[in-house]
């Protein structure tokens, strides 16, 4: 027993290493294709430290970062092969490899650097955030009433950029000791402003229904995830009626922590694949695309599990509901918007139908979806959200030039 247990830690351990010795050849080849980055070019900076497992949380800034490139060229600082691999093959953005601190010194010693961004808490951030003499800023990679949105990591960045009120009422409730006017910043989503693509199939009379669960968690307190409880269900249902369409979108950790959740997540996919293939002229997706538009503002309706994509859905004003956990354990803040939404109940997946139906009719909720979307978001107006964006980043240059010029720094 105890060497079948060996041989298979060996084999995955093995797995690992061929990993990261394929990515490492990679990621030198696409370097040398490149060649170096200019000195002196790059006073905004993204650090991010994992790999392209957690690839997810940096796809969604792409299009709002390279917008910002436009004006102030963005260097992102990747510590992991895998990671940085993927983020020169698809960001758009310059990226340098920093697997060892010597090498984030030597980039410091190139680029100014004025201004870094991590889009989520790593503890490997604290690596970068040694260095002084520019603003360390979280930006994180959604907007949600998580638990995870009132860490007391916040209090390590000298300032973070929040979407909006509500982020800024769900921090000074949680955090003791945390300046909440001084050290935040409301930007609003400037990701709605890039919400583009063309869905693959042919809009038509069915009802288009986005169905978008997170991932199981790993911890009880952030067990969100539905496809286990809500989501074969749903899927099933939908597809039966012939006049629904389903975009399913699970979160890319799904079965991660649990193997019931990748299983189901599995048998979802296969669901789908199935009626598409009775059906071609149902046209299911299955998405895993890498950036997020038209799956947010086409569909008729949202079923999101408690994550960034409700607030995503938000910011649209677009029909929405969020299925509700199952376990019981699950912190629910429902001071926010979670207080108001429309819920999703596991036993109600097999009238999902007629559920859909009313919220898709109902007035009501779509005020109140407006009416929230303004106190977490401020002005949704096109472009409205780039320009709080682009002007919070310009006030930390000027505040940064301020600061060099009273120290006497070049």
């Amino acid at each position: 027993m105890q060497l079948a247990k060996d041989v298979s830690r060996a084999l995955r351990l093995g797995k690992r290493v061929l990993k990261r010795r394929q990515a490492y050849s990679q990621l030198r080849q696409l370097v040398e294709e490149r060649g170096p980055l200019p000195e002196g070019a790059f006073r905004i900076g993204v650090y991010f430290a994992d790999s392209d497992v957690n690839i997810y949380q940096m796809r969604q800034w792409y299009a709002p970062l390279q917008k910002l490139s436009e004006r102030w060229p963005v260097l992102v600082l990747s510590r992991n092969a895998s990671g940085a691999r993927q983020l020169m093959r698809e960001s758009g953005l310059a990226v340098e490899f920093v697997r060892r601190v010597t090498e984030i010194e030597q980039v410091l010693e190139q680029q100014r650097l004025d201004v870094i961004l991590y889009v989520n808490q790593n503890t490997r951030n604290f690596q970068m955030m040694r260095y002084g003499q520019r603003w360390h800023v979280f930006i994180n990679h959604g907007e949600s009433d998580k638990m995870y949105m009132t860490s007391n990591q916040h209090q390590a960045y000298d300032f973070a950029f929040v979407a909006g009120d509500a982020a800024r009422e769900r921090l000074a409730r949680a955090l003791w000791n945390f300046d909440v006017d001084a050290r935040t910043m409301s930007i609003g989503r400037p990701q709605t402003d890039h919400l583009e693509g063309a869905p693959p199939f042919t809009p038509d009379e069915r009802t288009v229904v986005l169905y978008a669960p997170t991932w199981e968690g790993d911890r009880p307190a952030a067990s969100y995830g539905s496809v286990a409880s809500h989501g074969e269900a749903l899927v099933r249902t939908l597809i039966g009626t012939g006049r629904h369409r389903v975009v399913y979108r699970p979160h890319p950790r799904s079965g991660v922590v649990d193997a019931d959740f990748g299983a189901a997540n599995e048998r979802i996919i296969a669901m789908i694949d199935a009626a598409n293939r009775v059906d071609p002229s149902a046209q299911h997706v299955y998405d895993t695309s890498a950036r997020l538009g038209w799956q947010l503002s086409l569909p008729d309706v949202a079923i999101c599990d408690i994550s960034a994509m409700v607030y995503d859905r938000l910011a649209t004003g677009r029909p929405l509901m969020v299925t509700r956990p199952v376990s019981p354990e699950a912190a629910v803040d429902e001071q926010g918007y979670l207080g108001v939404c429309e819920w999703l109940d596991a036993a109600e997946t097999p009238q999902i139908a007629a559920v859909l139906d009313r919220v898709i009719g109902d007035d009501e909720a779509r005020e109140r979806l407006d009416t929230w979307s303004a106190h977490y978001f401020g002005d949704t107006a096109p472009g409205a959200p780039t320009r709080r964006f682009h002007a919070a980043i310009a006030g930390l240059l000027e505040r940064a030039d301020a600061e060099r010029a009273r120290r006497g720094l070049a």
